[in-house]
């Protein structure tokens, strides 16, 4: 039993002896695990032989309940060292003065503050309780906003000194560096874990014409129009709303210029897989017409599955400049699938009762061959008339 003791006391010995003694500089941002909390303090292995500190109403919600747990990892930034101990926190908090906000200046430390009022250029940040700060309104946010009041006003946000002049009377801040500190940080991240082909949850943060923006966790990636959908899409906000919660495939990751490329419609069955088997060489279906070109119309057969009709095509024989000439976007038309290429995702399409100039030739061919054969035919029968009667008889028959 008490070998046992020794061993267990050496070995604790051993671990606290190979612990690294850590030079911190005020305001550097470490990772810290939480070994205890009290009402008063919570305590923090910050991987060192002194013990870190950080107040305990740091960690509190606005109902005063705790928000963490013994054996959490928190991001705390350093603020001092005491004889036996390390002072730390997540952010200047509400109750700080003016000599706190000065060292949260001078350390880069996050200081929190609530917006109080929409004035010229932006916001008035209220700090510890009494203190006036002033936010443009370009360092709100990483984005802009359209009612950046509505957005901001009355709410809690932590913020970053940027001037600290006339002991205090002068103080400007900014929300977004905080932000982009941590949006490099979570780019880091997702550096190491981030793979191409991935399936990932984001939410729609922004609409443009080209494409809408995902946030995937602090950062943003892009699904370009043409990867939202199998069919043709026009507009995107008719897929997506601001917010909305999607799954998405990583297409392309490009650190270097901050590129991610994303895919909506590879999380949906691609139609050519097993769609494209209803659709042979020869058959005949009902499309609606989606898109008209100087070059011929674009028909869907199904919903991601479209065809084109070449505009030499169209006209019924009759020569045409453009598609509008004989239809319309949406119309309903009979189409005959003429040929299918399943590796280029390519259906050339003509209309039902198109008949090919070789075709036609035939077709001319074969009249011909039968009508010399009933002119034969009467003669020997005794009927008589010239060639351009019997020619008049069978075209006035053809237009029966």
């Amino acid at each position: 039993m008490t070998d046992t003791l020794s061993e267990s006391f050496e070995d604790l010995f051993k671990a606290e002896e190979t612990k690294k003694i850590r030079h911190l500089t005020p305001g550097q941002k470490i990772k810290a695990t939480i070994v205890g909390i009290n009402n008063e303090s919570t305590f923090l292995d910050v991987g060192s032989k002194s013990e870190g500190v950080l107040n305990s109403s740091e960690l509190r919600d606005d109902q005063g309940n705790l928000t963490r747990k013994v054996g959490d990892v928190i991001d705390v930034y350093f603020l001092r060292s005491k004889p036996s101990e390390q002072l730390f926190t997540t952010s200047i908090g509400g109750g700080a003065g003016n000599s706190h906000l000065e060292e949260a200046f001078q350390s880069a430390i996050p200081v929190e503050g609530f917006v109080k009022a929409e004035i010229k250029g932006g916001f008035e940040i209220t700090l510890g309780g009494n203190v006036r700060g002033f936010c443009p309104y370009s360092q709100m946010g990483m984005r802009r906003v359209e009612d950046a009041a509505k957005t901001y006003l009355e709410t809690h946000m932590k913020f970053q000194i940027t001037r600290f002049e006339e002991n205090g009377r002068n103080i400007v801040l900014s929300a977004r560096a905080i932000q982009e500190a941590e949006r490099q940080e979570i780019r880091e991240n997702l550096q190491e874990t981030l793979q191409e082909g991935q399936t990932v949850e984001g939410i729609i943060s922004s609409i443009r014409d080209f494409g809408a923006f995902v946030d995937i966790g602090g950062i943003d990636g892009l699904i370009p129009i043409s990867e939202i959908g199998w069919s043709r899409v026009e507009k995107v906000d008719e897929y997506f709303t601001i917010g909305q919660k999607v799954q998405v495939i990583v297409k392309k990751l490009d650190w270097e210029n901050d590129r991610i490329s994303l895919s909506y419609k590879e999380t949906m069955a691609d139609p050519w897989v097993e769609g494209i088997k209803n659709f042979p060489e020869g058959s005949s279906h009902q499309g609606t017409v989606a898109r008209l070109a100087q070059f011929g119309a674009f028909v869907t057969l199904v919903p991601g599955i479209d065809g084109l009709i070449h505009i030499s095509k169209l006209g019924s024989g009759r020569r045409i400049n453009h598609p509008r000439e004989v239809m319309e976007v949406g119309q309903n038309i009979e189409v005959k699938i003429e040929s299918i290429d399943p590796v280029e995702k390519r259906i050339s399409l003509v209309p039902v009762d198109y008949v090919s100039a070789e075709n036609k030739d035939e077709e001319e061919r074969t009249e011909y061959k039968a009508f010399i054969t009933e002119s034969k035919k009467k003669k020997s029968a005794g009927e008589v008339g010239s060639l351009g009667a019997l020619l008049q008889a069978r075209m006035t028959e053809k237009k029966k």
